[in-house]
């Protein structure tokens, strides 16, 4: 090797191990300041918020003694600032904070798994956005739109008390599952409560199994179901006599089904009414068009 190429292998080395410093300093940055968030949720009891912590630390943080240092240092670290009289910030200013932090993790320490970029296939696509959510199931646990990865899903927004649009939906749900027969699990159909403040959790589970137990209901705080719907580009509000009691109102809202591929990018919109046989017709072709697709790109 000449002493010109072992000069350029030098530099190269060097500046390989510059990148590669600064990815560390900006992902263990972004765990710290991660951990902050964390002191705030605790410390405030946003219960929601603090649950969504957890699963970016989980997911995207490397499982090493530096970074679990530096999470607790800014856990620490804002907690006892909050125990000093350091005022709660607001669901907003807590989801703004959350999204800027989330975007600085995926981009310093992108995981395996992470939803591609850039992908299409034959199919025509309304929309080519991921629907991102952070809710909890009726166990209370944590659920994300990447714990479906490799799965389809099947997405319906509504409220338990809705007198007509919400049963007849998830009725055709039901029948949607039923069409697909051995299909059917690869869909998980998902259901996500407009109206957390009345529907509990038992209540949403009791709802959903009373049509299919498949049927996930999810429900979250105002502020994350407002954002999951704002993913989805669904609208809600609610709706109130002003004779009425406040308890008393109705939620005017979206309607229709989404469907989410295995890659968790918005694949099909179903109209509401859309027959069943006709909705299982059409995810049952995109099931067998994605088995068609996974063979080509393992070759």
């Amino acid at each position: 090797m000449t002493v010109r190429n072992k000069l350029l292998a030098v530099l190269c080395g060097l500046t390989f191990s510059a990148i590669t410093l600064a990815s560390d300093e900006a992902g263990l940055a972004a765990v710290r300041d991660l951990g902050r968030l964390n002191g705030q949720t605790l410390a405030c009891g946003q219960k929601d918020t603090a649950a969504w912590v957890r699963v970016l630390m989980l997911t995207h943080a490397p499982k090493t003694r530096v970074y679990g240092e530096a999470y607790e240092e800014g856990t620490q670290e804002t907690f006892a600032a909050h125990g000093r009289g350091t005022p709660c910030p607001t669901p907003t200013e807590l989801a703004a904070r959350l999204e800027a932090v989330t975007q600085r993790l995926k981009a310093a320490l992108p995981v395996p798994g992470q939803v591609p970029q850039g992908h299409s296939t034959s199919e025509t696509v309304p929309n080519t956005i991921v629907p991102r959510y952070l809710l909890q199931d009726p166990n209370g646990r944590a659920v994300t739109n990447e714990d479906f990865l490799g799965r389809f899903q099947l997405v319906t927004f509504g409220y338990t008390s809705c007198p007509d649009v919400c049963p007849t939906t998830l009725q055709e749900m039901k029948e949607v599952l039923k069409h697909l027969g051995d299909k059917a699990a690869q869909l998980q159909p998902i259901f996500i409560t407009v109206d957390p403040e009345r529907d509990s959790a038992q209540v949403l589970r009791e709802y959903t199994s009373a049509f299919d137990s498949r049927i996930l209901g999810l429900r979250g705080s105002e502020a994350l179901t407002r954002r999951a719907a704002g993913e989805f580009r669904v609208r809600y509000e609610k709706v109130r006599d002003p004779a009425a009691p406040p308890e008393s109102y109705t939620v005017d809202h979206s309607a229709g089904m989404i469907l989410l591929g295995p890659d968790g990018r918005t694949a099909v919109r179903f109209a509401y009414a859309t027959p069943a046989r006709q909705i299982a017709e059409r995810i049952g072709a995109l099931m067998q068009e994605e088995s068609q697709r996974l063979p080509m790109q393992r070759r």
